[in-house]
C-alpha cells in the first residue's frame, strides 16, 4: 500500500468517526442517522450534477445491491446504538468486517496475501473487538446491542466487497458512490416518508447535522472507494477501521464514556496492525 493511499484511508477513517459520533451523542439516533443519510444524498446530487463521471454500465448491478447493503447497514447501526454505548457497538461492527473481507476475497476472489499483511488484518481486527469485549469484565457487556452490531459489521463486509468490485467496473470510483450515496438517500428518506414522516420532519430541522454529517460521511466513504480501485479490498477494508482510534478519543472526551487500560491495550493493538499493512509487501 502506497504512502498516499495509506493517509487517504486514514483520514476516511477520522472523517467516519466524526459523523458516528454525531449520530451517537444526539438524544434521538434515528434521527442523527436520517439527517446524515440526506445530508449525503445531498452532497452526491451536487457531485453527480458538476465534477463526476458517468459509472460504466456493468457496475450498475453492484450500484443497486451497495444501495441495499448500505441501507441495511444504517437501519441495524441505529438499532445497535439505541441499545448499547459508542464503545462497543463501533468496535464490535467494525471488528469483524476486516475478517470477513480477507476470508472472501482468498476464497472467492483469488487474492493473496503476504504473512505480514494477514497478520495486519488480524491484529488491526483483534485490537478492534477486544475493545468492546472487556466491557463484560466491567460488567456492562450488552448482548443485545452486540449482536445487532455484529450483524451490522456483516453488512459492513458485505457492502466493501461490493462496492470495490463495482467501483473498478464502472470506471470512476466517484461516479460510482455518487450514485449509491444519492439513490440510497432517496429510498431512505421515502421510506421516513411513509414509515416514520415525525422522524423525517425532525431530521430536516438538523440542518448543521446534515451539513457536517453528511458531508463527512460522503467524502470519508468517497475516499475509501476510490482507496479499494489502488489497492486490495481487505487492506483497506482493515486499515480503515482504525477509525476505531479516532472513535475511542470521541467518546471517553467528548460522550465522556468510560477509558480503561484494556482499551488502551487494544488500541496500541491496532495501531500495530495498521503499521504492518502501511509497511507489508504483497
Amino acid at each position: 500500500m502506497t504512502t498516499t493511499v495509506f493517509l487517504i484511508v486514514l483520514m476516511a477513517a477520522l472523517l467516519h468517526a466524526i459523523w458516528n459520533a454525531l449520530v451517537k451523542g444526539g438524544a434521538d439516533k434515528f434521527t442523527g442517522m436520517t439527517a446524515v443519510v440526506l445530508g449525503q444524498g445531498a452532497v452526491a446530487g451536487v457531485c453527480l450534477l458538476t465534477v463526476a463521471p458517468s459509472p460504466a454500465a456493468a457496475s450498475w448491478p453492484w450500484i443497486w445491491a451497495g444501495v441495499a447493503l448500505h441501507i441495511g447497514y444504517q437501519v441495524f447501526l441505529i438499532a445497535a446504538y439505541q441499545r448499547g454505548d459508542m464503545t462497543q457497538v463501533y468496535p464490535i461492527a467494525r471488528g469483524v468486517a476486516p475478517l470477513l473481507v480477507a476470508a472472501v476475497s482468498v476464497a472467492f476472489l483469488g487474492v493473496e496475501f503476504s504473512g505480514m499483511q494477514l497478520a495486519g488484518i488480524g491484529l488491526v481486527a483483534i485490537g478492534i473487538a477486544s475493545i468492546s469485549l472487556v466491557r463484560n469484565a466491567d460488567g456492562l457487556f450488552q448482548g443485545q446491542a452486540a449482536g445487532l452490531a455484529l450483524i451490522t459489521g456483516m453488512f459492513i463486509a458485505a457492502y466493501s466487497l461490493a462496492d470495490g468490485v463495482g467501483a473498478r467496473l464502472a470506471g470512476t470510483s466517484l461516479g460510482f458512490f455518487g450514485w449509491i450515496a444519492f439513490l440510497n438517500s432517496v429510498i431512505y428518506g421515502l421510506a421516513c416518508a411513509v414509515f416514520r414522516p415525525a422522524t423525517l420532519r425532525k431530521a430536516l430541522r438538523l440542518p448543521h447535522i446534515m451539513a457536517l454529517g453528511g458531508g463527512a460521511s460522503f467524502v470519508a466513504y468517497a475516499l475509501v472507494v476510490y482507496a479499494f480501485t489502488q489497492a486490495p479490498i481487505a487492506m483497506v477494508t482493515a486499515l480503515r477501521e482504525t477509525s476505531i482510534v479516532f472513535a475511542l478519543l470521541i467518546g471517553v472526551v467528548i460522550l465522556k464514556e468510560p477509558l480503561n487500560l484494556l482499551k488502551v491495550a487494544a488500541t496500541a493493538t491496532t495501531l500495530v496492525g495498521a503499521a504492518l499493512l502501511r509497511f507489508a509487501k504483497g
